[in-house]
């Protein structure tokens, strides 16, 4: 095909129509002469068939700022990984010791200062110490139409988590079974001859970038099992690359998917989507291929066991993509035991002919796809539904606005998010969230109240109105507050 034929990269060998972005091997010259010619097939930094012409400046500009964030984002890794272990542990320190710093320094004068152990069941992620619980409502009980979304917004919370915690939490507090955690190996990129700083070399000749778990609800005779992938952390820049990278590949008969979202799935640098993978690394695995045989094994020792796939964030994107390749390879027999899937903030994922090809397996005999959104989150709006990238969300989109009250939709209201006219409404509604998050402790109840962490979210919201939405909180609220709504989502 077209990318082995030029030599270029053999991991689109498998389709003929593809854009591959590849900072690594074109210097700022090639970035830049993009916003000049339109002749993409002659740039160094652009892998796609001999002759290709993208005549739309907007489009070339999305390929610019696609490849330069890929850049800094690599860039500044090392710095950013830093933060964000100082901000975890400091974090942590104050959950650890009352959750203020009021309280933290009164202990600390008393000699009474408890410290965070990194290696401890109880130490939390950035992102769970947004929202600490971990508990599943018990109100929502097996059977009811909102189960299992509960359910699997709450793993895909814990998917953030270390495999001490995430086990912890599985087994002895749900009184579930966790079948395998997984950090999961990125290998579809190699890095040349430039001068990019070493972190940047390292991300280019793969790195672990990918996490998930398989949880079964018993550990016999079990009738469901769910797969929760890990969405972006905060100060992973790596699996931020994943999000920006605009690199795509038509697929035949399936229809243009997101290439960074195939990378961190498990693309093969050198034959795309093979069946199977022969002589597969035990050290790093793909998640794709490695979650496929767990589940092979559930299903085959479980006779009338059913699955779901989860994802928050990116999370989401490869939640959606999993049974994609399933169906790409004929996976019939697993896919007909698919129960559904169910994202969050999940961004766009492929284009218009995409959706048509897997409403085939996920909206047949029923839907099985639960798109969910959170009033302004920015990450589902993303990459745009416009003439220049051509991305489009497919299935139901399952809409909740800021006192939780939900509906059924096509698409969320406002897709592409930025519009002068939505500015101040954003901005009204964050500072209603602020408000809120003083109040819905005493309207809906204990569980429900916010610490300092998420308030400064909410405070910073006045500016960036589309980040505290997303968080996974938001959408722990909506399955619980406002799903009932909804009607039956299994």
């Amino acid at each position: 095909m077209a990318g082995a034929a030029d030599g270029r990269d053999a991991g689109a060998g498998f389709c003929s129509d593809f854009m591959v972005l590849r900072p690594d091997k074109g210097g700022f010259y090639d970035m830049f002469h993009l916003l000049c010619s339109c002749k993409v097939a002659e740039n160094a930094a652009v892998d796609c068939p001999s002759g290709t012409e993208i005549a739309d400046w907007r489009r070339r500009w999305v390929v610019f700022v696609s490849l330069v964030a890929q850049v800094l984002l690599l860039w500044v890794k090392k710095p950013v990984a830093l933060l964000g272990r100082v901000m975890e542990y400091w974090m942590n320190l104050l959950n650890e010791n009352g959750g203020s710093v009021l309280v933290l320094l009164v202990r600390a004068l008393q000699g009474n200062l408890k410290f965070p152990d990194r290696s401890s069941p109880d130490y939390l992620s950035c992102v769970g110490l947004f929202d600490t619980r971990i508990e599943l409502d018990k109100e929502i009980k097996h059977g009811d139409s909102n189960y299992h979304a509960a359910l699997s917004i709450m793993a895909a919370k814990l998917a953030y988590e270390n495999e001490l915690v995430i086990k912890n939490v599985v087994e002895k507090h749900w009184k579930m079974k966790l079948l395998a955690c997984y950090n999961c190996w990125n290998g579809t990129k190699t890095m040349d001859q430039h001068s990019y700083t070493s972190s940047v070399a390292k991300y280019f000749r793969g790195d672990y970038t990918t996490q998930a778990f398989v949880l079964a609800d018993k550990a016999a005779d079990a009738s469901l099992a769910v797969v929760a992938f890990c969405g972006t952390r905060p100060f992973d820049t790596e699996q931020w690359c994943a999000d920006v990278d605009f690199s795509w590949y038509e697929i035949p008969g399936v229809g243009k998917v997101h290439g960074g979202f195939m990378k961190a799935l498990g693309l093969q640098k050198h034959g795309g989507w093979p069946k199977d993978l022969n002589n597969q690394d035990s050290q790093k695995p793909f998640a794709y291929y490695a979650i496929r045989e767990t589940l092979r094994s559930f299903l085959s020792e479980n006779g009338n066991a059913r699955f779901a796939v989860a994802g928050h964030s990116l999370g989401g994107a490869l939640a959606v993509l999993f049974p994609t390749v399933l169906a790409v390879h004929g996976e019939e027999d697993v896919l007909a035991r698919l129960e559904g899937v169910y994202t969050f903030g999940q961004p766009r994922v492929g284009d218009e002919k995409l959706g048509r090809f897997m409403a085939r397996y996920l909206d047949k005999p029923a839907s099985r796809y639960f798109r969910f959104v959170y009033c302004n989150d920015i990450v589902p709006r993303v990459p745009y539904d416009d003439s220049a990238l051509q991305f489009r969300h497919f299935g139901t989109c399952l809409y909740f606005d800021s006192l939780y009250h939900g509906r059924v939709m096509q698409e969320e209201p406002n897709k592409n998010y930025f519009s002068l006219l939505t500015v101040a409404p954003k901005v009204l509604n964050a500072a209603w969230e602020l408000i809120r998050s003083f109040l819905i402790g005493y309207a809906a109840g204990p569980e429900y109240a916010e610490g300092w962490l998420m308030r400064l979210a909410r405070v910073a919201g006045l500016v960036l109105p589309g980040l505290p939405p997303h968080s996974p909180r938001d959408y722990v609220n909506s399955t619980r507050l406002g799903a009932h709504s909804l009607g039956p989502l299994s």
